[in-house]
C-alpha cells in the first residue's frame, strides 16, 4: 500500500510552486489589475476572460464557471491528477525530495499511476535519443540530414531511434524498475506472443509533449523498405495521451505565440522543426489527426481571443488545407483571431520548401498567406468559368453563403464587393452585396439550423479537391444580471452550474458592502484586525456570507492571520460551496482604484455594523409598539433604554466613523 505523503512536505510543495508559473504553462495570463492577473478560462469556453489567478494568495477563480483553489487544485483538475500525482509532479518540478509516512519512501512503488506513465516516457525519450548516435541508426541520421537537420536540431527537439530488435525498449525499462503492467498501459510496449515486445521498431522517434513539457507518447516514422508498418505510427490512446488534445511543438512554441499574438498550424514534425529552425517558432501541429476542437482551445488560451491575433494554416494543397481551416470556424467562429491560409508554390510542405528556397522561403511562406475567407471565396469562384451567365450563377450560389455567414458586417460587406469583382460584376456591385445580406438575414431568422446550409459551399469546395444564452443561475448565489464582482464575462452555455446555496443580491447595499469587508478580511486581515473579530455571524445578513464569517473564526479569526492563513480558512470551510465562496472572495478584487488602506477598511467595517445597528433599532422599535400602554413598566423601560443606546451608538458611527467601533 503506497504511503501517505509527509504533510510538511505537502505544505513545502505547495509553498515552493507559484501559482502565476502553473497556470501560465497552460494559458496567456495579463494583467487583471489589483495585484490579480487574467486568462481564457481552460475549464470552460469564453469569450472574454473571467479567469483570475492572484499571486499572493496563490489562489484561482474563474468567475464565469466558478472554478476555483489554489495550485494544487488548479493540476488536479486541468491534468486530472490524485491529489499524491500531483503533489508528486510539483515536487519534481521544484527539486523537493518527497517523504513517504506508513512504511517510508520506496521509489517507483508509491508513486501515482500517471506520474509512473510519465517517468517512464521520460526515461524511453533519453533511450531513444542515445540510440540515435549508435551505428544501427545511421540511416535515421541520413533521414534527418536529407531534410536539413543536423545533429543541434536532433537534440533540440529530442529526437531519436528506436532499435530495430523486438524488446530493446523492453529490458531498459524494466531495469529502471517499470514493470510490465506499467509499459503496456504506457503504450510504449505491447503484448507479444512470448511476452512484451516493443511498439517502435527500426523508426525515428519524435517525443510528443503537452503544453506543461512533459512527454505523453511518441511519433515513429518508417525508414526501411522492409518495415510493413504506417508511415507514420504514433502512441496509441493512453491515460496520457489524447491525440485530439495535444498540439507536437506546443511547449516550444507556446511563449512566442503567446507574445507574437500568432500560431502557425503546419503538418507534420518535420515542418514543425523546419518552420522553427527557419524563425517562425510559433509553429505547431496535430498528431495523426485533424485539427479539431480541443486544438482551437488549446490555441485560444494562449492567444487570448484578440482581435489582432492570427491563425494561419499550411497544408499540402488548397483542398487540404480548406478542410483543416474549416474547422477553426465552422462551430460559430471560435477564433476571434482571424484566420489565413498559406499554400506554398507547387504545394511543397515547409519542410521541402526549406530544402528548396532556405529559411527565407519559409518565412515568405507565413508572411504572404492569404485570410481564410478570401482563400475559400477565391477556391470556390475558380470551379466556375465566370466567363458565362451560367458560371456565374453557379459561382455567386455557391460562394455567397461563405460570405453571409462572415458575423463582421463591415467585414462582411468588404468580401461580398469583392465577389462581385472575381464574378465580373464590375459595375454592378449591389446585385451581389444585396444577395449576400439577404442570405445573412434568412440565416439569422433560422438561427442555428441555418448554420449548416451556410458552410456547404465551403464544404463542397473543400472536399472537390481530394474527396474527403447564458444559462440560468437558478439558486446560485449570484444574480442573473452577472452584476458579481468584477466578474463580467458570460459562462459557457455548456458549462454545468454549480448549485452554491442561496442566492445573494447584489443590488443590495447591505450585501455589497459585506461582500467588501470580506474579501478584506481575506485579502488584507491586518486593515480589519481585531475589529472584525468582534463581528457577530448574525451581522452578515446573506447566508453565505455569514457561512464565511463563521469560517473564518473557526480558522482563528484575522488576528492569527500568518502566511498560512488562507489555506487555514480553506480547510476550515465545512463544504464544498463555502470553501467556493471564500476562493471567489479572495481572488476578487475590492472595489477601490487605489489598493485598500485603513481608511477604506474602516468605511466598510462601518458600513456593516451600522447596517446592522440599524436593523436592531427596527427590531427594538417594533417590539416597543407591541408592548403598548399597559406594558410592565420596568420591561418597557429596558426596551426603551436599549433603543436610546442604539441610537447614540448608531450616531456615533456616523459622526466618529471606526474611531466609534
Amino acid at each position: 500500500m503506497a504511503g501517505r505523503i509527509n504533510d510538511d512536505d505537502v505544505k513545502a510543495v505547495r509553498a515552493a510552486v507559484p501559482i502565476d508559473a502553473v497556470v501560465s504553462e497552460y494559458l496567456q495570463l495579463r494583467n487583471a489589475g489589483g495585484g490579480n492577473l487574467k486568462g481564457l478560462c481552460p475549464f470552460h469556453d469564453e469569450k472574454s476572460p473571467s479567469f483570475q489567478v492572484s499571486p499572493s494568495k496563490g489562489l484561482y477563480y474563474c468567475f464565469g464557471c466558478q472554478a476555483g483553489g489554489d495550485t494544487v487544485d488548479f493540476v488536479m483538475k486541468i491534468d486530472h491528477l490524485s491529489f499524491a500525482e500531483t503533489i508528486e509532479r510539483l515536487a519534481s518540478q521544484a527539486g523537493i525530495t518527497l517523504r513517504y509516512e506508513e512504511g517510508g519512501y520506496t521509489p517507483g512503488r508509491q508513486q501515482g499511476e500517471r506520474t509512473r506513465l510519465v517517468e517512464a516516457h521520460k526515461a524511453a525519450a533519453q533511450f531513444y535519443v542515445e540510440q540515435l548516435e549508435r551505428p544501427e541508426a545511421e540511416i535515421g541520421r541520413t533521414f534527418l540530414a536529407e531534410r536539413g537537420f543536423d545533429q543541434a536540431a536532433a537534440q533540440h527537439f529530442g529526437v531519436g531511434y528506436s532499435p530495430a530488435g523486438w524488446d530493446h525498449l523492453v529490458r531498459y525499462l524494466r531495469g529502471r524498475g517499470f514493470t510490465d503492467k506499467e509499459l503496456i498501459l504506457s503504450g510504449l510496449v505491447q503484448e507479444g506472443r512470448r511476452g512484451p515486445i516493443d511498439r517502435f521498431r527500426g523508426r525515428l522517434m519524435w517525443p510528443i509533449r503537452d503544453i506543461s513539457g512533459e512527454v505523453v507518447g511518441f511519433g515513429a516514422r518508417k525508414l526501411r523498405d522492409d518495415d510493413n508498418g504506417p508511415k507514420y505510427l504514433n502512441t496509441p490512446e493512453t491515460p496520457l495521451y489524447r491525440k485530439s488534445q495535444v498540439l507536437y511543438g506546443i511547449d516550444l512554441a507556446k511563449k512566442d505565440i503567446a507574445k507574437a499574438g500568432r500560431a502557425v498550424v503546419v503538418e507534420g514534425y518535420t515542418d514543425v522543426m523546419a518552420c522553427h529552425l527557419a524563425g517562425v517558432t510559433t509553429a505547431i501541429a496535430t498528431c495523426g489527426t485533424a485539427f479539431g476542437g480541443d486544438h482551437i482551445k488549446i490555441l485560444r488560451r494562449l492567444l487570448m481571443d484578440n482581435s489582432r491575433a492570427k491563425v494561419i494554416f499550411t497544408f499540402d494543397g488548397d483542398a487540404a488545407g480548406q478542410r483543416a481551416a474549416l474547422r477553426a470556424f465552422e462551430d460559430d467562429q471560435k477564433f476571434a483571431a482571424s484566420t489565413s491560409i498559406a499554400v506554398s508554390p507547387g504545394g511543397m510542405d515547409p519542410c521541402e520548401l526549406r530544402l528548396a528556397h532556405g529559411d527565407e522561403g519559409v518565412r515568405q511562406l507565413v508572411e504572404q498567406s492569404t485570410p481564410l475567407f478570401e482563400f475559400a471565396i477565391r477556391s470556390l469562384v475558380e470551379q466556375h468559368d465566370c466567363e458565362s451567365p451560367e458560371g456565374q450563377a453557379a459561382a455567386l450560389r455557391d460562394a455567397a453563403p461563405i460570405v453571409a455567414h462572415i458575423k463582421d458586417l463591415s467585414i462582411r460587406h468588404k468580401y461580398a464587393v469583392m465577389l462581385s469583382g472575381l464574378l465580373g460584376y464590375v459595375t454592378d456591385n449591389q446585385f451581389v452585396v444585396e444577395r449576400v445580406a439577404q442570405l445573412a438575414r434568412w440565416a439569422h431568422e433560422r438561427g442555428q439550423g441555418g448554420r449548416s446550409e451556410l458552410l456547404k459551399g465551403l464544404a463542397r469546395s473543400s472536399s472537390a479537391g481530394s474527396g474527403a444564452p447564458q444559462p440560468s443561475r437558478g439558486s446560485g448565489p449570484h444574480p442573473q444580471n452577472g452584476g458579481r464582482g468584477s466578474g463580467n464575462a458570460s459562462p459557457d452555455p455548456g458549462a454545468p452550474q454549480a448549485q452554491r446555496g442561496p442566492a445573494l443580491n447584489l443590488r443590495s447595499p447591505a450585501h455589497r458592502v459585506e461582500r467588501e469587508l470580506l474579501k478584506l478580511a481575506l485579502q488584507h486581515p491586518d486593515l480589519v484586525s481585531p475589529a472584525f473579530d468582534a463581528y457577530g455571524i448574525d451581522e452578515f445578513t446573506a447566508p453565505p456570507y455569514a457561512a464565511v464569517r463563521r469560517t473564518i473564526e473557526d480558522a482563528g479569526g484575522t488576528a492569527a492571520a500568518d502566511a498560512d492563513y488562507l489555506a487555514r480558512v480553506r480547510e476550515a470551510a465545512p463544504d464544498d460551496t463555502v470553501r467556493a465562496m471564500v476562493t471567489e472572495l479572495a481572488v476578487e478584487p475590492p472595489h477601490t482604484r487605489r489598493d485598500p488602506d485603513e481608511v477604506y477598511a474602516g468605511v466598510q467595517l462601518v458600513a456593516v455594523r451600522l447596517a446592522a445597528v440599524n436593523q436592531r433599532v427596527s427590531e427594538v422599535r417594533g417590539a416597543l409598539q407591541r408592548l403598548g400602554q399597559h406594558a410592565d413598566p420596568a420591561h418597557l423601560a429596558a426596551v426603551q433604554n436599549e433603543l436610546w443606546v442604539l441610537q447614540q451608538y448608531g450616531q456615533s458611527l456616523r459622526d466618529r466613523g471606526a474611531a466609534a467601533l
